[in-house]
């Protein structure tokens, strides 16, 4: 954990622009200005990129998953130059939640996939490219989309460790076990033998 050096002001403007980054949800933007459908009534239902999908355009898919991460990426950014570690970290934690819980569409957002990699990323890139080989590895082998998730997450926490990242290992965790509880529909069906891959009609 970082030493908490910012003021109680800052770091509440930190958590709020973290939030409200996180919680723009470019998933139904994109499947909605390109006509692509109502992203809620496809497949799952999800806002992620794994769910639009689902519409049959792999590019909008692709452009879901680049801003995700890259918006969870850029609070992570902003907030350490313009503050500092503590508030890069805080904001982190909030653009994950903003994604996971957006505002602007009742709470109900994505599992936070793309937005944890883009924060792993921007918060140690070392240990965010290792965590994307993870999720590219396990997809690979598993074609299963929620499963390459749960390993990238829980892999996350080894690269740390092997990296000397100890100082956001507690965020790390954190944010593990929050896209584990976000997964636990998906663990269900991964222990039923019924969690569809990559490409199937839903997740």
């Amino acid at each position: 954990m970082p030493f908490f050096e910012s003021s109680l002001a800052v770091l509440a403007l930190w958590a709020v622009i973290g939030y409200l980054l996180g919680s723009i949800p470019f998933g139904l933007v994109l499947t909605k200005a390109l006509g692509l459908g109502n992203l809620r009534e496809i497949g799952s239902g999800n806002i992620g990129a794994t769910n639009v999908l689902r519409t049959g355009s792999k590019s909008t898919a692709a452009a879901t998953l680049i801003l995700d991460g890259a918006k969870g990426a850029v609070a992570v950014l902003a907030a350490r130059a313009l503050a500092g570690e503590d508030a890069a970290q805080l904001a982190a934690l909030m653009a994950f939640l903003g994604h996971c819980f957006p505002i602007w569409i009742g709470f109900k957002g994505g599992k936070g996939v793309a937005t944890f990699l883009g924060l792993m990323l921007a918060l140690a890139w070392p240990v965010g490219l290792l965590s994307c080989a993870t999720w590219l590895a396990a997809a690979a082998i598993s074609r299963i989309s929620s499963l390459s998730a749960l390993v990238a997450a829980a892999w996350a926490l080894l690269w740390c460790i092997v990296l000397g990242q100890g100082q956001i290992f507690v965020l790390t965790v954190l944010l593990v076990v929050l896209i584990i509880w976000r997964h636990k529909d998906n663990i269900r069906r991964l222990k039923a033998g019924t969690e569809p891959r990559i490409g199937g009609s839903k997740a």
